[in-house]
């Protein structure tokens, strides 16, 4: 079994327990930046991570990571794989540990900044691939939807609306391209001479 798919089934098995079986389970892994904060619980900044807000929350995320992952786990192998993703729900956190550390009715969970961090790593390997949106089924470079996925979630974290957690899809999104840059050797090389800059 490769490690994308164990992630997925971890991810899946947990998630699931806390939202049908378990409910005290949801409430101790989230990240709530206020209590993290005064009650060092430090361990939400990972839990939060392998919980979600309902099934399509984690069927969305889990059929993602599914594509994405076992592509960036073949190019780059299961050490980098696992590693981006783990490092990803950490740092994806870190803004919002940040941003809402005094209000203390603010909560998030979900695999969305790890996921981010796996498709933006997918997308540094491979930015002139073609990807196609499930409710938009027309070609788009990776490149651009990059660009306009972050856009987007820039624009939605400034206005302050809604419960979708934007600071986390932006921080996870930026650490896959940082994580490529810096721990995968020649990939800079890599890019610069898709776009023939080198």
């Amino acid at each position: 079994m490769t490690v994308t798919l164990i992630i997925i089934a971890l991810t899946s098995v947990i998630s699931l327990m806390a939202l049908y079986l378990t409910p005290r389970l949801q409430d101790w892994g989230m990240l709530r930046p206020y209590r993290t904060l005064r009650k060092k619980s430090w361990h939400e900044l990972m839990t939060s991570g392998f919980l979600h807000a309902n099934f399509p929350h984690l069927l969305v995320n889990m059929f993602v990571l599914f594509f994405f992952g076992m592509e960036l786990e073949r190019t780059l192998g299961p050490v980098h794989m696992v590693t981006v993703y783990l490092s990803g729900i950490l740092i994806s956190s870190l803004p919002t540990l940040v941003k809402f550390r005094d209000d203390p009715t603010y909560a998030t969970i979900g695999a969305s900044g790890a996921v981010g961090s796996v498709l933006f790593a997918f997308i540094f390997i491979f930015p002139t691939e073609n990807l196609y949106l499930i409710f938009f089924p027309v070609a788009i470079p990776a490149w651009l939807f990059a660009m306009l996925y972050l856009g987007y979630s820039i624009y939605e974290s400034n206005r302050r609306r809604g419960k979708i957690n934007h600071e986390a899809h932006i921080a996870g999104s930026l650490w896959g391209v940082i994580y490529m840059i810096f721990f995968v050797p020649n990939s800079l090389d890599h890019i610069l001479t898709i776009f023939g800059l080198l």
